[in-house]
């Protein structure tokens, strides 16, 4: 079974998106997702800070 997770607060910065969501044991979560084409940057923080530093600071290196 999949998680249905709901978004929320998603911001964007530079090419990566940051979002707050629950978990399935209904504890809050934060990621940071690139949206460059062919790049699979996701991973997933426990406090927004975090995820929003980790957006600041990501590069790309897709050509």
């Amino acid at each position: 079974m999949s998680a249905n997770r709901r978004f929320r607060r998603v911001v964007r910065i530079g090419p990566v998106q940051v979002a707050t969501y629950y978990d399935g044991r209904g504890r809050e979560k934060h990621t940071a997702a690139c949206t460059a084409p062919r790049y699979g940057f996701a991973t997933d923080y426990d406090s927004r800070a975090a995820a929003e530093l980790a957006a600041r600071t990501h590069r790309c290196r897709v050509r």
